[in-house]
């Protein structure tokens, strides 16, 4: 809770996957990728629920089993063109009509299992600041805006209009970008369409890229064991 009010982790976990089959289900160091949300919620105190949305019954079983309860997610929200946005205004319209209706969800991507209680708290310390209406995490942006192209007809051009791809790194201007591992929102926030995330007025909170990988491909997934193994991360 925050100052009475309750607090819901919404962890997101369809069942089709292209980049990586059967990827919420795979086991990472000793438990499946969508338990790591799961237990990260439990371990930070301001989270009261934890609920995983899935239209697959091996991720609800998973996700029963770890101590999450189960939202079943409609067919239409479970497509390779679905917004998460979508899947975040159906969950919380579900839950308005419960009996223990939440003031703050906040969304726990699978692929990006490296998130610490740590990362939660910060984010709903933000949100709870006068005018805050959402947080996010972010990280710093693997390509600077200004080293990015376009190739047209074979021929290069910066991205930016006023790129400057062959400056030294310390002397371009900072940029980062969304990591995917905490949105943090006020319920009565959420917009009634679109695409974003970032509800209203919104905040960032950065964190560290080790903390960052969003397992997207075999290589992501090779990358995170590999974090493990040889402890840059806990399990």
């Amino acid at each position: 809770m925050i100052g009475g009010d309750s607090v819901v982790a919404l962890v997101p976990a369809r069942g089709g996957s292209k980049g990586v089959p059967g990827k919420n289900v795979r086991e990472l160091g000793s438990k499946p990728l969508v338990a790591w949300p799961i237990d990260v919620a439990k371990e930070t105190r301001a989270i009261d629920r934890a609920i995983v949305s899935t239209d697959d019954e091996e991720i609800a079983e998973i996700a029963r089993e770890w101590g999450a309860e189960v939202s079943e997610r409609p067919a239409r929200l479970a497509t390779d063109e679905s917004l998460v946005a979508d899947t975040v205004r159906y969950t919380v319209d579900q839950l308005a009509s419960s009996d223990d209706p939440p003031e703050y969800v906040v969304m726990l991507e699978p692929t990006t299992p490296f998130r610490r209680p740590a990362d939660i708290e910060a984010c709903l310390d933000r949100l709870a600041e006068p005018g805050v209406d959402s947080v996010a995490t972010f990280t710093d942006a693997e390509v600077n805006p200004h080293r990015t192209w376009r190739v047209e007809d074979g021929t290069p051009q910066t991205f930016l209009p006023e790129g400057t791809p062959w400056q030294p790194r310390q002397s371009l201007p900072d940029a980062y970008q969304l990591n995917g591992a905490v949105y943090a929102f006020d319920v009565d926030a959420v917009t009634e369409s679109g695409p974003s995330l970032l509800f209203g007025e919104s905040e960032a909170v950065v964190m560290e890229p080790g903390r960052s990988l969003d397992i997207d491909t075999e290589l992501d997934f090779a990358v995170a064991e590999t974090l493990l193994a040889e402890g840059h991360v806990r399990d």
